[in-house]
């Protein structure tokens, strides 16, 4: 009984596996991701510029990373852990989309996630004519 005891506290006290974001959080930064694709925005690491899907691809990379490890608890802990700067030489990332001066990834995808949640609490534009 006691070996058993001592097994179940020991199991107890290790740490959790793999954990997904939680949807909502998988939703936003997904939406995210989106908007860098779809604005075709550039992003430099380490001092080479990646097109808007090859940034898209490492990004996911990363977040599949802190998931196994089971670190993702909002899109803002995204942002700050996998997609501001290099997880090898520490270089902040940055984004060009368009004619747009580069600015911080980090700045970029707050203020995209910003709009984000503003359009999503937005009250339906009403139908014309009533």
């Amino acid at each position: 009984m006691q070996r058993l005891i001592a097994t179940l506290a020991l199991l107890l006290a290790l740490p959790a596996g793999a954990a997904p974001a939680a949807p909502a959080v998988r939703a936003e930064i997904d939406g995210l991701l989106t908007e860098l694709q779809r604005q075709q925005c550039r992003l430099q690491r380490n001092g080479s510029w990646h097109s808007a899907d090859e940034a898209r691809q490492h990004m996911l990379r990363k977040l599949a990373y802190l998931e196994d490890r089971g670190t993702v608890a909002s899109a803002e802990q995204f942002i700050e852990q996998a997609a501001s700067q290099s997880s090898s030489s520490g270089k902040a990332y940055q984004v060009q989309c368009g004619a747009a001066p580069a600015q911080p990834s980090r700045d970029w995808l707050l203020a995209a996630l910003r709009a984000q949640r503003q359009a999503k609490s937005a009250p339906p534009a009403s139908a014309p004519g009533r």
